[in-house]
């Protein structure tokens, strides 16, 4: 590959080559490997393809880096990994939910228009779906391509099952279908029940047991502590809809909110009360 007065420079920590290119200057080799952003990394190996990383992120580019010039950590080239292995793996991954998008990014940041176009259909329809993201296996990247028979991301799969590309959706959300072929994500009513009676005595906090991240919260977890009582926790920090949903669903505007058996006791300062007054441990057992 051409250097163009940008290098190759030796880096002896890595024990490897580092070559840099201009992509205006080089377009047949942008076109090769569907450079679409800048900057894109390119790994390679024995001049096999064996990884690579679009845009500046800069944590990835370290850990790809990193785990690439560990000994013997590099993957192996095409010639030394038995297709059926990748097949294998591919099968899994098609099947890892009822639902699959393999996509450019993820539904948080997706990083191509289509991509992103896909996303906002399925959670326009309420379908609940998992997602992979292709930039971070270049063998994943080029193996589904020839496994599923279709060329472009991004890929819906519906029990292990190609669905199609954005095209194919849209297509199917004008003609009524795609709510039909796709799982439907549970109301978050149905969700917030499901959360409240996952275990006997259940507190909805910000953080969770090993680390509280709020005052009001960390006592409540003392305690509970203290009681003896097993309890489960669920952190509202990292699901905004059940945050907001479970005030409305419980009629409660704060947190932390503690469940017994589904049924909600209060927060903080019910819990107190009822500790002041020995009738907590009564309440969490539902003796109450």
């Amino acid at each position: 590959m051409p250097a163009h007065k940008k290098g190759p420079f030796y880096n002896q920590a890595l024990n490897s080559f580092i070559l840099k290119l201009e992509a205006e200057a080089v377009p047949e080799v942008s076109e090769k490997y569907e450079i679409s952003s800048v900057p894109t990394f390119l790994f390679f190996k024995n001049s096999q393809k064996i990884d690579r990383l679009d845009g500046a992120h800069a944590p990835e580019l370290t850990k790809k880096v990193q785990r690439h010039a560990s000994s013997g950590s590099f993957p192996p080239s095409g010639n030394e990994h038995p297709k059926e292995d990748l097949n294998l793996r591919l099968k899994k991954l098609t099947h890892a939910a009822p639902c699959m998008l393999f996509m450019k990014g993820t539904p948080q940041e997706p990083r191509c228009g289509f991509s992103k176009q896909m996303v906002e259909i399925l959670n326009k329809h309420n379908i609940q779906f998992s997602s992979f993201d292709i930039f971070s296996d270049e063998e994943v990247r080029q193996g589904l391509k020839t496994y599923s028979n279709w060329p472009t991301y991004p890929q819906l799969y519906v029990s292990g099952e190609l669905i199609g590309g954005l095209d194919i959706i849209k297509e199917l959300e004008a003609s009524d279908e795609l709510d039909t072929i796709c799982p439907k994500a549970p109301k978050l009513e149905e969700r917030l029940k499901v959360l409240t009676n996952k275990a006997s005595v259940m507190l909805f906090m910000k953080g969770n047991k090993q680390e509280a991240k709020c005052g009001f919260s960390k006592q409540i977890l003392e305690i509970l502590n203290n009681t003896g009582v097993e309890y489960e926790t669920f952190d509202i920090l990292e699901d905004e809809e059940v945050r907001q949903g479970l005030k409305t669903y419980s009629n409660w505007p704060t947190y932390p909110q503690l469940y017994v058996k589904g049924e909600l006791v209060g927060g903080l300062d019910i819990v107190k009360e009822l500790r002041d007054n020995g009738e907590l441990l009564p309440v969490l057992k539902g003796e109450n």
